[in-house]
C-alpha cells in the first residue's frame, strides 16, 4: 500500500497557501477574510441562506452571523423574510453592490487571469480531481 503523505502535504500546503492570499487581499482592503468572501459570494447577485453559506463555505454560524450584522449596520446587505420559512435570505444592497465590486476587484482580476494561464498550459480538470478527492475523503472519514 502506497504512502501518500508527502502528497497530501503537498495539497494541504497548496491550499493553505491559496487561502493565504485571500487573507493577504482581504487585510490589503481593510476587510476580515470572511467579509471578503460573503461579499464575493453575494456579488453573483443572487440570494443566499446563511445556512445555505455556513454548509457550502464551512464557515461558522456566530461568525457569519457577526460579519452579516456588521455588513447590515454599514447598509451592504439586507435580510429577507421567506415565505414558509424563518430563514431569512442575503443579498447586497446597491451600495454593497458597489463595495462588494470595490473589495473583491483584485481578487478577481488575480483569479481570472491565474486561471486563464492555467487553463492555456493545463486545463482546469484539477478542480475536478480535487473535488473528488474531498468526495472520497468526506466518505471514507466517515465510513470508518
Amino acid at each position: 500500500m502506497n504512502d501518500y503523505r508527502e502528497e497530501v502535504y503537498r495539497l494541504m500546503l497548496t491550499t493553505n497557501k491559496c487561502i493565504g492570499v485571500y487573507y493577504e487581499i482581504a487585510k490589503e482592503m481593510g476587510i476580515k477574510e470572511n467579509t471578503l468572501l460573503l461579499l464575493d459570494i453575494l456579488s453573483d447577485q443572487k440570494q443566499h441562506s446563511q445556512k445555505q453559506i455556513c454548509d457550502d463555505w464551512h464557515i461558522p454560524k456566530t461568525t457569519l452571523n457577526t460579519i452579516i450584522k456588521e455588513c447590515v449596520n454599514a447598509g451592504y446587505i439586507i435580510l429577507l423574510s421567506q415565505k414558509q420559512s424563518k430563514e431569512k435570505l442575503i443579498a447586497l444592497t446597491d451600495s454593497g453592490q458597489i463595495f462588494a465590486d470595490k473589495v473583491t476587484r483584485k481578487m478577481k482580476k488575480a483569479v481570472q487571469h491565474s486561471m486563464e494561464k492555467v487553463q492555456k498550459k493545463y486545463s482546469t480538470d484539477f478542480i475536478m480531481i480535487f473535488e473528488k478527492y474531498v468526495e472520497y475523503l468526506e466518505s471514507e472519514y466517515k465510513n470508518n
